[in-house]
C-alpha cells in the first residue's frame, strides 16, 4: 500500500483538517469527525445535514457551505458515523427551524441516521430524513437490502440546500429534496478496485482487461465483471439502464453529472462527458445542467458513475442557485487562521455501585482480547463478502471498553448497559448499533439480577437478539449475526440447568454450526446482499464474530470454575 498520510486511525480527522483550513466558511466541530457552516446558525433557515463514511472525498464535508449543506458527519473510510456522532451533528446545525437529514440507502447509515433522529425529536428537533436509492444497477429485484444511495445523492444535496437558502420550511424543504431523490438513476463502473487505509490490501482484484459494472461507493465488488469496453460503448450501457429505471418521465429535461470514482484521469472523464451528452443528444433527450468531476469517490478507484436526474422548472432553479463550498466549484483558496469550533459538551457517564473486578472483569478481558485478536481475521472475511470493515469496527469497540478501565460498573445490567452506550459511541457501520441495542435489551433482561445464572443469560441473549431484528429488520436465515446468535441463545436456554461454565460452551458451538452454516445461505440483508452467489462458500463474518466472542467467554468462565478452590491470591482477577 502506498498512501500519503501519517496513521490510518488518524487520517479522517486530518483530511478534514485539510480541507477546514483551506475554507474560511467551514468549521470542524473539536473532538468530532464534523464539519458545519460557521454562518449557519444566524440565517434562522432549515439545516441540511448529511455524511457517511470517509473515503468518498471531496463528499460529504465539501459540500458544507451557503446554498448546500449547513453540516456533513464523517465516519471511518467506508463506515457509517455512530449515532452519537450524527446526534452531535443535529444539535450544532439546529438553529430552531428544523434539521433535514439527507441519508444514502445503506443498513448502517439508515441505522445510525434514523436512530439519532429519534432521539433528537425526543429532545424536540424537528427532524426530516430523505434517504437517496439512486442505484439501478441492482434491478428491481428484492433479493438485495435496498437501491443504494450513490453518487447522485450530492444532486440532492444542492436542490435541498438551495431549498432551504430561499427561506423554504422543513416540510417543503424536504419536499424538494424528496422529489429530486425520486427522479434520480445513478450506475457506476470501476476498472480497478481501491485501498482502505486501515485494510491495506484491495478490496477486490480485476484482471488487466476486466471491468466490474454496478459497483456502490465501499469498495465492494458489483454486479458483474466483463472485458474492458470503450467510453462510448460504456456510457451506452450506463444511461440505457439509468433511462430504463423510468424515473424520469418521456420527454422531461434532465440535469447529468459525471462523477469520477477517485482515481480516472481528468481526460478520461472528459471523454465520457462527451460521449454521455453525445448519446442523450441523440436520443432527444434534452440536457438542462451538465457536470463533471470528483463528487462522490471509493478512495482512488480508476471509474465513473453517470447521474440523470429529471427537473421542472423549481429543481432547476435549486440547481441554478448560488452555493460557497469546497466542491461544487466555488473554492476560494484563502487559508482559515482558526478551523476549530468547540463541540458541544459530551455527557459524561454516571458511575453507579461497585466496580468491575475479579472473575467479571477477567471473563470480559477475555471477550475483549478475543475481538482484538481476530481483527485480521474478520477484516479478511469481511473483505470476501463485504467492504471490509467487521473487524476494524469491533477492535475498535473492545479498545474502547478496555480503555474505560475501572469505570465499568460491576452489576451485570449496568455492566450491559455501559458497554452498550460505549460502542453506540465508538462503532460505526451497521455493527454499532446492533450490537448496542443487543447489549441494551440484554440488560434490561438481567436488570437487577446481582448473579446472574445460565438461564438468565439465555433469556438475555433472546432479548438482545429480538432488539435487533426488530431494529434491523434481519431474521435468521438472512445470513448475518442472528444466525449464530439464535442457536447460541437456544443452545444456553436447553443447558440452563449445567453451570455457567458448561452452558456457555454448549452456547459457542451452536454458535459456531450457525456461523458455518451462513456459508451456503443466500444473503437477504446487509451489504452482502448486493454481491448475491459471489458470497456463496464463505462463512458471515458478522456470524463468526459471535461464536469467537462467545467461546472466549466459555473458556474464561471455565478457568474461574477450574480456580474456585485455590488460594484467592491464584484465582483471576
Amino acid at each position: 500500500m502506498k498512501k500519503l498520510i501519517n496513521n490510518p486511525r488518524s487520517v479522517v480527522v486530518e483530511s478534514l483538517s485539510g480541507l477546514v483550513r483551506l475554507n474560511p466558511h467551514l468549521r470542524l466541530l473539536e473532538g468530532t469527525r464534523t464539519v458545519v457552516d460557521a454562518g449557519a446558525a444566524g440565517r434562522g433557515t432549515v439545516a441540511v445535514l448529511s455524511g457517511g463514511g470517509a473515503g468518498h472525498e471531496p463528499a460529504h464535508a465539501g459540500f458544507v457551505g451557503p446554498g448546500m449543506l449547513t453540516g456533513a458527519v464523517s465516519g471511518e473510510v467506508f463506515t457509517s458515523p455512530s449515532v452519537d456522532d450524527v446526534l452531535v451533528g443535529i444539535r450544532a446545525v439546529d438553529s430552531g427551524a428544523g434539521v433535514l437529514l439527507v441519508v444514502k440507502n445503506y443498513t448502517g447509515d439508515r441505522l445510525n441516521f434514523g436512530l439519532a433522529a429519534e432521539i433528537a425529536r425526543a429532545d424536540g428537533i424537528d427532524v426530516r430524513m430523505v434517504v437517496v436509492a439512486d442505484d439501478v444497477a441492482l434491478g428491481e429485484s428484492v433479493d438485495h437490502a435496498g437501491h443504494r444511495g450513490i453518487a447522485g445523492t450530492v444532486l440532492v444535496h444542492k436542490v435541498a440546500g438551495a431549498a432551504a437558502a430561499a427561506g423554504l420550511g422543513l416540510d417543503a424543504v424536504a419536499d424538494a429534496a424528496q422529489r429530486a431523490s425520486g427522479g434520480l438513476a445513478t450506475m457506476g463502473v470501476a476498472l480497478g478496485s481501491c485501498t482502505v487505509p486501515a485494510a491495506g490490501t484491495p478490496s477486490f482484484e480485476l484482471g488487466g482487461e476486466e471491468v466490474e459494472w454496478g459497483l456502490g461507493i465501499h469498495g465492494e465488488q458489483g454486479v458483474e465483471r466483463s472485458g474492458v469496453s470503450s467510453a462510448s460503448e460504456t456510457v451506452d450501457r450506463l444511461l440505457t439502464a439509468c433511462l430504463a429505471a423510468g424515473r424520469a418521465a418521456e420527454g422531461q429535461p434532465v440535469a447529468l453529472l459525471v462523477n469520477n470514482l477517485g482515481g480516472s484521469s481528468a481526460m478520461e472523464v472528459s471523454v465520457v462527458t462527451d460521449a454521455a451528452l453525445s448519446w442523450l443528444q441523440a436520443r432527444g433527450v434534452t440536457v438542462a445542467r451538465a457536470w463533471s468531476g470528483a463528487f462522490l469517490t471509493a478512495m482512488e478507484m480508476p471509474g465513473v458513475s453517470l447521474s440523470v436526474v429529471a427537473v421542472d422548472e423549481d429543481l432547476l432553479g435549486y440547481l441554478d442557485a448560488p452555493v460557497r463550498t469546497a466542491a461544487w466549484p466555488t473554492g476560494s483558496g484563502e487559508i482559515n487562521p482558526s478551523p476549530n469550533l468547540a463541540a458541544p459538551v459530551a455527557e459524561s457517564a454516571a458511575r453507579e455501585g461497585a466496580e468491575l473486578s475479579g472473575p467479571g472483569r477477567f471473563i470480559l478481558e477475555a471477550v475483549l482480547e478475543a475481538l482484538e485478536r481476530a481483527e485480521p481475521e474478520l477484516t479478511a472475511m469481511d473483505q470476501q463478502v463485504g467492504d471490509g470493515d467487521l473487524g476494524h469496527s469491533l477492535e475498535r469497540g473492545a479498545r474502547t471498553v478496555r480503555e474505560e478501565g475501572a469505570a465499568l460498573p460491576a452489576r451485570p445490567d449496568r455492566l450491559l448497559r455501559r458497554i452498550s452506550a460505549l460502542a453506540r459511541r465508538s462503532i460505526g457501520g451497521t455493527s454499532g448499533p446492533l450490537y448496542a441495542v443487543f447489549l441494551l435489551k440484554a440488560s434490561e433482561a438481567l436488570h437487577g439480577i446481582e448473579e446472574p445464572q445460565a438461564g438468565d443469560w439465555a433469556r438475555a441473549l433472546t432479548r438482545g437478539l429480538e432488539g435487533i431484528q426488530d431494529l434491523g429488520g434481519a431474521r435468521p436465515g438472512d445470513r448475518t449475526m442472528l444466525d449464530a446468535l439464535a442457536p447460541a441463545a437456544s443452545a444456553l436456554a436447553d443447558a440452563a440447568d449445567q453451570p455457567l461454565a458448561t452452558a456457555l460452551r454448549a452456547s459457542a458451538e451452536a454458535a459456531r454450526s450457525g456461523a458455518e452454516a451462513t456459508a451456503d445461505m443466500a444473503p437477504r440483508m446487509g451489504r452482502s446482499s448486493y454481491a448475491g452467489d459471489r458470497v456463496r462458500g464463505h462463512v458471515d463474518p458478522g456470524a463468526w464474530a459471535v461464536h469467537l466472542w462467545l467461546a472466549a467467554a466459555a473458556q474464561a468462565a471455565a478457568t474461574v470454575d477450574a480456580t474456585v478452590d485455590v488460594e484467592p491470591s491464584a484465582r483471576p482477577s
